[in-house]
């Protein structure tokens, strides 16, 4: 079946039809691409690295992923300290955790030195090149493949050596400069230490075999007493004291605990006479009718 070209559907010939404008259909839908595509630019450009282990993916070990994730906290922060060395040596060391101090730069620098004299910039350590290992309460966060030293250590390339330590209720704080080993002929750094709670051990929170007893205990008393007493309220119909679950068994319970607590505290013995006895009547005898008798008239 044949169709007239007026009939084709607005698409692609109706959209650019030799140098006619385009109708507003089409029109929306370009605006629509350019944005999609801006959009995804955009958010390419926003996404910002983070730290890649020294060696291939498959090479990482578990521990090693566990303290990247660890430090996760820290990576929307940034760190500075300026250090003074006389009058010609004026730099501001800038830092950040598992991400680029200038995103717009890319050139991976996680910890980067600056000039305040000439505004001269060296990265001292690329997150591409991260290593990461932990004690009981630090963790040590290294990143290498620096700028070259040029004259000192053999012109190898430099190296950012970070020690976190535990310092619990505290995110991040006290980021400095301890010193710069540049003396040697190889493997030179730069170390730095900063305190953090995320290299704190977890805290113990285990309860002994008592405590569990206890609570365990506690529990079984509570539930006895508010079930037994809404059983007794709304089921029997009890008031008073007679709401109290089992009253009567504890009633007598706490007769014979009394009891005992008597028998066994008792300071005299339950059978110790007295000391005054009175005298009864029977004890006084019968009198003689005669013992009056000289005292009555003659």
């Amino acid at each position: 079946m044949r169709v007239s070209r007026g009939s084709l559907p607005m698409g692609g010939g109706a959209c650019a039809r030799g140098g006619r404008r385009m109708s507003p259909p089409c029109h929306t839908s370009a605006l629509l691409l350019v944005f999609m595509a801006l959009a995804v630019a955009g958010a390419e450009q926003t996404e910002e690295r983070s730290c890649d282990v020294i060696g291939d993916e498959s090479t990482e070990s578990q521990m090693e992923r566990a303290l990247l994730k660890k430090l996760e906290p820290l990576s929307h922060m940034r760190f500075n300290v300026t250090v003074e060395k006389g009058k010609t040596e004026n730099y501001v060391y800038h830092f950040r955790v598992c991400r680029e101090v200038n995103s717009s730069s890319h050139d991976f620098g996680g910890l980067v030195q600056t000039d305040k004299q000439n505004g001269k910039t060296t990265v001292i350590g690329r997150i591409n090149e991260t290593q990461v290992f932990n004690g009981s309460d630090w963790i040590m966060l290294i990143y290498k493949g620096g700028d070259s030293y040029g004259r000192h250590c053999s012109g190898e390339k430099r190296r950012a050596v970070i020690m976190i330590s535990c310092k619990r209720g505290v995110t991040a704080s006290s980021f400095s400069i301890i010193s710069e080993e540049r003396e040697k002929e190889q493997e030179c750094f730069y170390l730095f230490e900063m305190d953090s709670s995320v290299a704190c051990p977890a805290e113990n929170s285990h309860l002994s075999v008592g405590s569990i007893l206890l609570i365990t205990f506690v529990s079984l008393i509570a539930v006895y007493i508010i079930g037994g007493f809404l059983y007794q309220r709304l089921v029997v119909g009890a008031k008073g004291m007679e709401q109290i679950p089992h009253f009567a068994f504890w009633q007598d319970l706490g007769n014979l605990v009394a009891d005992g607590c008597d028998f066994v505290c008792r300071s005299k013995p339950r059978n110790a006479p007295a000391a005054y006895r009175g005298v009864g009547d029977d004890q006084l005898g019968e009198e003689s009718e005669e013992r009056d008798d000289h005292l009555l008239p003659m």
